[in-house]
């Protein structure tokens, strides 16, 4: 019973002090530039959800800021925050590149294989070395793991989104598309395609939550961590990967 009381009374006072260290953040609307990419960012006909939405939600209501989703092509997402005219981007990699333009502000979703799809078995790949003479599909703007990114003497052909690029590949005009795991697993049960997976794949990252430059949410960087940590120690963060493992990854 002590130990219970003890483990009360600790939660109670961390909960506290968390609500204390938002006590000074400014009331914020946060403009959010976001692709649509089930299940990661679903933003469409001014309704928005999926795993890295809901996983922003409880950070900014425990700030008591309200956001608006901003839905563009991710090429274009890089382009706004360039400019300033969004705030946030939900789900970027860090490189050297963007780093003139965005600041990294918290690692706050988990890593997601890289998985290289295809139809015709001449195209699976069992190693790296096979990608070389096939024309790989990616999605424009987007970064998967420096090897490949850096890679020149890869044959790369982009599409707006994974939906396109997976129709691209229907009509061979590619042979194989490297995707995110779960945004791979939602594309191919949403067109039934019989599409295969190869052995072959890369460990994801962990990506971030970026803050413009320019923006008035980046004097608030600490705050978002703080809620992040509040999230991770309340479960809910947990609950929210687990939801959407469970209805994606069957």
């Amino acid at each position: 019973m002590r130990l219970l009381i003890a483990a009360l009374l600790v939660a109670i006072t961390f909960s506290a002090a968390a609500q204390q260290g938002t006590e000074t953040v400014r009331a914020l609307t946060v403009t959010v530039g976001a692709n649509h990419a089930p299940p990661y960012r679903i933003v469409q006909g001014g309704e928005s959800s999926g795993l890295y939405v809901e996983i922003f939600k409880e950070i900014t209501d425990r700030l008591g800021w309200k956001t608006h989703y901003r839905e563009v092509p991710f090429r274009r997402v890089l382009n706004l925050l360039q400019k300033g005219e969004v705030d946030v981007m939900l789900g970027a990699r860090e490189t050297p590149e963007r780093e003139a333009y965005m600041t990294f502000v918290a690692p706050a979703f988990p890593a997601d294989r890289r998985l290289f799809l295809y139809f015709d078995e001449a195209n699976r790949i069992e190693r790296y070395s096979d990608l070389y003479g096939k024309t790989i599909g990616v999605l424009e703007g987007s970064t998967y793991f420096r090897r490949f990114d850096n890679d020149e003497q890869l044959r790369k052909e982009s599409g707006p989104r994974y939906e396109n690029l997976m129709l691209m590949m229907e009509k061979e005009r590619v042979d194989v598309v490297v995707v995110p795991e779960l945004i791979g697993i939602y594309t191919l049960g949403k067109l039934g395609m019989p599409v295969k997976v190869s052995p072959f794949f890369m460990p994801g990252e962990r990506s971030w939550i970026a803050v413009a430059n320019t923006s008035p949410v980046l004097e608030y960087s600490d705050d978002i961590r703080a809620a992040l940590k509040l999230i991770e120690a309340e479960g809910i963060y947990e609950d929210l990967v687990l939801k959407y493992m469970d209805q994606y990854a069957q």
